[in-house]
């Protein structure tokens, strides 16, 4: 299970999310479900479209299963959705 500590190693897909700082303005408030997960990106559903927010220039508040709001700025997701997530290796976020 996700926890604040360990959210950035977790698997985001399904995840509520919401933009509240942003590089881009127009990117702050975008709000839903993860939806899809790229390198670079994350693809949010709010309620009339899929929203494409790069990771790099956002931070980011996810709501975890037990009703936990982190924020997480986007930086430190930043990597292949597998390779982040690994729990072997060298990774970075651990």
């Amino acid at each position: 299970m996700a926890t604040a500590a360990t959210l950035p190693r977790h698997e985001l897909v399904g995840l509520d999310a919401e933009v509240v700082e942003a590089t881009d303005p127009t990117k702050v408030g975008i709000a839903g479900e993860v939806v899809t997960e790229t390198t670079r990106t994350l693809g949010i559903a709010g309620t009339d479209a899929v929203r494409h927010v790069p990771k790099a220039e956002a931070t980011l508040e996810f709501t975890l299963a037990t009703g936990q709001v982190v924020a997480v700025e986007g930086d430190r997701l930043v990597a292949r959705p597998a390779r982040r997530t690994e729990e072997t290796g060298d990774s970075r976020w651990r």
